[in-house]
C-alpha cells in the first residue's frame, strides 16, 4: 500500500513539474524580443588571436558590439577611447584609469555602426609578449567597458572560427575553412587625399578571391511574409559565401559623407530588408568586370576622415584604409 501511494505521488508530481516547465517555455517563447533603436551602449570585443609568421610575433584581433540598432557613435581617441598595454590584472577595476596619450591610438575605429562588428582590426605583439594584456577601454553613455587582449591558449583562432564567427557560409563548419585565404585587396591612387566640401572623390578598389573559396552562394529567397520575417533561428547570424566589397566610415562622422552607388553594410543588421549580407533577402553583388569596384565619396562637412574598404569572401576579411582631408 505504501508502495502503491509513493508510486501514484512520484507520477503527479512529474506530471506537475512536466505541467509548469511547458507554462515557464511558453511564456518564454512568447515573450518579445525587444529591439533597442538608442540610448544603449557599446562594448569593445576581443575575438583571439593567432601567430604573425610573416613578421613573427602574434596578432590580437578587436571588433565591438554596439547594443542599438540604429544610434552610431562618434569618440575620438582619447580618455574615452583609448588602449593600455599592462600588466595582466592591472585594469581589472572599471574605476582605475589607464588612459596614457603615447599608447591609446593603436588603429582604433572612432566612428561606431550599430550592432555587431567583429574582426574590425589587429594590434601585433612581440614573441616575448607574455602574459600582459592589451587593454581597450571604451565610454559610451556614461558607461566604461574594456576588452582584454592577452595570449591565453583558449583564445587562439584560425579561419574557421572567423567565418563561424560572423555566420560564413551559413555557418558551416567545414574544416577546409581553416586554410581558406582571405579576399586580396588594392586601392587605386594615393593613401592620403584632399577633397573640398562638396566635391566628388573618386574611389576605384580592385578585390579577388585567389581560392575562389568558399563558393559563392546566395540564400534562397524568401516565399512568404511567414519566410521573410521570421526572426534568426541560430545563435549567431548567418551569410551567404562569395566576394563582395563596400566602402564604410572608420573614423569621423559617418552622417557627413555620401556614397554612390549606395554600399552594402557591413554589419550585423539582421533586420529584413536593411542591405546587409545578414539581413533577408540579400543578394550577393555580382563582381563587377577586372574585378574594380567604382565608388564615390562627398563630404558634407570639413574635418579629417578614414574611410575603409573591406573586401569579403563572407568568412574572412581584408581592409585597406585612405584618409581624407576635407577642406571648405
Amino acid at each position: 500500500m505504501r508502495s502503491s501511494s509513493l508510486s501514484i505521488a512520484v507520477r503527479l508530481l512529474a506530471a506537475l513539474f512536466a505541467a509548469s516547465l511547458a507554462l515557464v517555455t511558453t511564456q518564454i517563447s512568447a515573450q518579445p524580443r525587444m529591439m533597442v533603436l538608442s540610448g544603449e551602449v557599446t562594448s569593445p570585443a576581443y575575438e583571439g588571436w593567432w601567430p604573425n609568421e610573416e613578421e613573427g610575433g602574434y596578432t590580437l584581433f578587436f571588433g565591438y558590439q554596439n547594443s542599438n540598432w540604429e544610434e552610431h557613435f562618434d569618440i575620438p581617441v582619447g580618455p574615452d577611447n583609448y588602449f593600455t598595454i599592462v600588466a595582466a590584472g592591472a585594469l581589472d577595476d572599471l574605476d582605475k584609469d589607464g588612459y596614457d596619450f603615447a599608447n591609446a591610438d593603436l588603429g582604433q575605429p572612432t566612428h561606431f555602426y550599430p550592432r555587431r562588428n567583429p574582426f574590425l582590426f589587429t594590434v601585433d605583439v612581440p614573441e616575448d609578449f607574455g602574459s600582459r594584456e592589451v587593454v581597450w577601454t571604451l565610454r559610451t553613455h556614461d558607461h566604461t567597458a574594456r576588452a582584454y587582449g592577452t595570449l591565453k591558449p583558449d583564445y587562439r583562432i584560425d579561419p574557421q572560427v572567423i567565418s563561424t564567427e560572423v555566420g560564413g557560409w551559413f555557418g558551416s563548419l567545414d574544416d577546409r575553412l581553416r586554410s581558406n585565404i582571405a579576399p586580396e585587396l588594392r586601392i587605386e591612387g594615393e593613401a592620403y587625399r584632399t577633397v573640398r566640401v562638396g566635391q566628388a572623390l573618386d574611389l576605384a578598389a580592385i578585390a579577388e578571391d585567389p581560392d575562389d573559396f568558399p563558393p559563392r552562394a546566395n540564400r534562397p529567397l524568401p516565399r512568404t511574409p511567414e519566410q521573410i520575417y521570421r526572426p534568426p533561428a541560430s545563435i549567431v547570424a548567418m551569410s551567404g559565401p562569395g566576394l563582395r566589397f563596400s566602402w564604410t566610415v572608420y573614423r569621423g562622422a559617418e552622417q557627413f559623407v555620401n556614397f554612390d552607388p549606395v554600399q552594402f553594410k557591413t554589419y550585423t543588421d539582421t533586420r529584413v530588408w536593411s542591405n546587409s549580407p545578414w539581413s533577408p533577402p540579400f543578394i550577393i553583388p555580382e563582381v563587377p568586370e577586372d574585378n574594380r569596384w567604382v565608388t564615390s565619396a562627398t563630404f558634407s562637412a570639413p574635418g579629417d576622415y578614414v574611410l575603409r574598404g573591406i573586401a569579403s569572401d563572407g568568412s574572412m576579411f581584408t581592409y585597406r584604409n585612405i584618409y581624407v582631408t576635407v577642406t571648405e
